[in-house]
C-alpha cells in the first residue's frame, strides 16, 4: 500500500474520531447561564438543589465529567466514576475508579457499589447528572444476588464469543444486574436525573447505551431466555444464571423498571455525540483531500468477515463501473459488526473485517481500506484496527503468510503485526462504535 492511501485513510479517521471527543460534546449541548443550566432545550434552576451529583460509567465518561466539572464548577458537590484501565483522567471534584473492560472484575464490582451507595442517600433536593458512554455496561457491574461476580464473568465471556449483538447481550446484561436496564435511575428516585449520553450502539437506542442505566427497559427475562437458546448458550452458561432468569420469567424475580415507572417522571436522557456525527466529519475530510464521498450507513451489523466482503465487492464495483461513486471515491460506513468464534487465535472484529477484504480485494491495488473501533480498542488487543490494500496478499504471500488460515483461525491480530499493519491509536476516551473507511484510486494513480 502507497504511504499517501495509508496516510489519507487515517487523516479521515483522526477527523471522524476529532468530532466525537466527549468533552467537546457535553460542551456543545450542556451550558450555564447565571444559576440557570441548559441541557438541550430544558433548563434547570440549579439554586434548587441541595445537591448536583456526577456518576457515570464508560471509555469517554472522564472527558464527559471534565466538561461538567469546567461547566458547574464549585457548584458541583460530588461525583463518582468509572473507566476502563488507561482511560482515566485527574479531575478536581469527582473519583475516578479504574476497572476491566469488556470483562468486569472486582474493581468494577467495587465501584458499582460505591455509586449505588451515593445515589441510595438522594432527595427530591438532589441533581444528579450522568455520564455514560460505550464500556459502561461491563464497568458498572452490580450482580443481583445469588449471582456472584464470577458467573457474570463467565457470561459475559461467553456471550462476547457467540455472535451475538450488543442489543442481545445488554438485554441479559440487564437482568442480571442492580444499575442497568433502569435500576439506576430507580436508585436515585426521587431526585432529578440528567443523562448524558455518547452513543455506541446501532440506532441510537437509549435503552441500550450502557445497558441503559438511566432508560426503561424494553426486554424481559422472556426475551433474555430466547436469547440464551437462539444462540445455543443454555449448557454453557453458569447454572446459577439460567436459573435465576428462568425465575425471573415465572415472576419470581422483579423485571427491570417499565416506562410507567414513576422513576422515569424526573429523568432526561441526551445523546451527546454518535457514529453518524463522526461519519460526516470523516466525510467532509475525505471531500478536502479530493475523494468524491458518501456515507453508506451508520448501522452496520452483521458477521465481520461477511461486511469485509461487501466491501470489497463495491469497492470492484467503483473500479468496474464507477458505481455508486466515481474514483478517487472515499466509501464510509460505522455500527458494529461481530465474530463468531472457531478458531483459537487473536483479534478483533475490525482486524477480521480488513482481513476478509484483504483476501477479496488481493489484487486490486486501487482499493484500500482502514477499519477501526473509535475507542482505540479492537476486541482483547492494543490495536484499534488494521490498515489493508489490493497489495496485502502478496505482501503475505511474500513473508510465506496464508491470509486463509489466519483468518480460518481468528487470528488477524497475528497476521496483520507480523505485516505491520495494525492501526495503533492508543486509548481515544470516545467511544462510538467501528468506522470504515474504503478508499478508490482512480485508474491514473
Amino acid at each position: 500500500m502507497a504511504n499517501r492511501q495509508r496516510e489519507a485513510l487515517e487523516h479521515i479517521l483522526r477527523a471522524g474520531l476529532d468530532a466525537v471527543d466527549p468533552e467537546k460534546a457535553v460542551l456543545r449541548h450542556v451550558q450555564r447561564k447565571g444559576r440557570e443550566l441548559w441541557v438541550g432545550d430544558r433548563s434547570y434552576e440549579l439554586d434548587r438543589f441541595r445537591r448536583i451529583l456526577l456518576v457515570g460509567a464508560g471509555k469517554g465518561t472522564a472527558p464527559m465529567a471534565k466538561a461538567v466539572e469546567d461547566i458547574l464548577g464549585d457548584m458541583l458537590t460530588d461525583g463518582w466514576i468509572i473507566v476502563k484501565y488507561g482511560y482515566s483522567m485527574l479531575l478536581k471534584r469527582i473519583h475516578v475508579v479504574e476497572a476491566g473492560h469488556p470483562i468486569p472484575d472486582e474493581a468494577g464490582l467495587r465501584g458499582a457499589e460505591e455509586l449505588l451507595s451515593q445515589l441510595r442517600q438522594c432527595t427530591e433536593e438532589d441533581l444528579v447528572i450522568c455520564a455514560f458512554s460505550g464500556g459502561g455496561s461491563a464497568l458498572l457491574p452490580a450482580p443481583p444476588p445469588p449471582i456472584r461476580l464470577e458467573e457474570k464473568q463467565e457470561t459475559t465471556r461467553l456471550l462476547l464469543e457467540s455472535g451475538a449483538t450488543i442489543n442481545e447481550i445488554n438485554a441479559i446484561r440487564k437482568h442480571l444486574s442492580r444499575s442497568k436496564g433502569g435500576w439506576l435511575a430507580k436508585t436515585a428516585s426521587p431526585a432529578t436525573v440528567v443523562s448524558l449520553m455518547l452513543s455506541d450502539v446501532i440506532g441510537d437506542r437509549l435503552d441500550v447505551i450502557a445497558s441503559g442505566p438511566t432508560v426503561p427497559d424494553e426486554s424481559t427475562f422472556e426475551d433474555c431466555l430466547s436469547i440464551i437458546e437462539r444462540h445455543d448458550l443454555g449448557d454453557k452458561l453458569p447454572k446459577g444464571v439460567v436459573e435465576f432468569l428462568k425465575q425471573g420469567s415465572a415472576g419470581n424475580v422483579p423485571e427491570t423498571p417499565k416506562g410507567r415507572d414513576p422513576a422515569f417522571a424526573r429523568v432526561q436522557n441526551l445523546i451527546v455525540g454518535n457514529n453518524r456525527g463522526a461519519l460526516q466529519a470523516a466525510q467532509e475530510e475525505a471531500t478536502s483531500l479530493g475523494y468524491e464521498s458518501m456515507i453508506l450507513s451508520s448501522q452496520i451489523e452483521g458477521e465481520a468477515r461477511e461486511v469485509g466482503q461487501v466491501f470489497a465487492a463495491i469497492g470492484k464495483e467503483i473500479c468496474h463501473a464507477g458505481l455508486p461513486l466515481s474514483a478517487p471515491a472515499c466509501v464510509l460506513a460505522g455500527g458494529e459488526t461481530t465474530v463468531t468464534i472457531h478458531g483459537k487465535g487473536k483479534g478483533g472484529r475490525n482486524q477480521e473485517l480488513a482481513l476478509a477484504c484483504a483476501i477479496s480485494i488481493d489484487g486490486w491495488e486501487r482499493i484500500s481500506l482502514l477499519s477501526a473501533g473509535t475507542d482505540g480498542t479492537d476486541g482483547p488487543t492494543d490495536a484499534a484496527g488494521a490498515v489493508v490494500s489490493g497489495l496485502t496478499c502478496e505482501k503475505a504471500r511474500q513473508a510465506d503468510l496464508n491470509p486463509h488460515g489466519y483468518l480460518a483461525a481468528n487470528d488477524s491480530y497475528t497476521f496483520f503485526d507480523s505485516l505491520g499493519d495494525l492501526l495503533k491509536t492508543g486509548p481515544t476516551r470516545t467511544n462510538v462504535m467501528d468506522i470504515i473507511c474504503m478508499l478508490v484510486e482512480d485508474a491514473e494513480s
